[in-house]
């Protein structure tokens, strides 16, 4: 995965975008960089590194994430930053149980001893039906029609 793309949907190498905050090599610099990094930690079934930036007051105990759906790309809406607090709202696609769908979250973030720390979200999911000639939802940028629709190898 070294040099594959990142999950996150950066365009760079995964070695030099989210792979050095997932191996604790350095910290997510603003709000949008953690999600990013987020949405490859949950891409790349990395729960340890989603504990660790979830803030300690809303973090939850455990995380598993071997029923999670297959994360396949991360937009970013609209980012924004002031003094400690951020905010980021994303819509992540994935492929579940023989369909395309959707989480759209709001999330609220919050900086403490120099770390950004997801705090919690506002999250509406729903289902994607992508059309022929749309833009496959696996993030490829081909058109579904010559990715993934005849492709259920995609999609387990």
């Amino acid at each position: 995965m070294k040099n594959e793309a990142c999950p996150c949907g950066s365009q760079q190498p995964y070695s030099s975008c989210c792979g050095p905050l997932h191996e604790g090599g350095r910290v997510a610099a603003t709000p949008e960089a953690l999600m990013r990094s987020r949405f490859a930690a949950f891409a790349t079934h990395k729960p340890d590194y989603l504990l660790l930036t979830w803030h300690p007051k809303t973090r939850p105990s455990q995380l598993d994430l071997k029923d999670a759906p297959v994360w396949t790309s991360l937009q970013i809406l609209d980012a924004s930053q002031t003094g400690p607090q951020g905010a980021v709202h994303f819509r992540a696609i994935y492929w579940d149980k023989g369909q395309w769908g959707y989480l759209e979250e709001r999330s609220d973030f919050a900086r403490e001893d120099g770390q950004w720390l997801y705090v919690s979200g506002d999250p509406r999911q729903g289902l994607l039906k992508p059309g022929r000639n749309d833009r496959c939802p696996c993030g490829s940028g081909r058109k579904y029609k010559a990715c993934c629709i005849n492709r259920d190898d995609t999609k387990s």
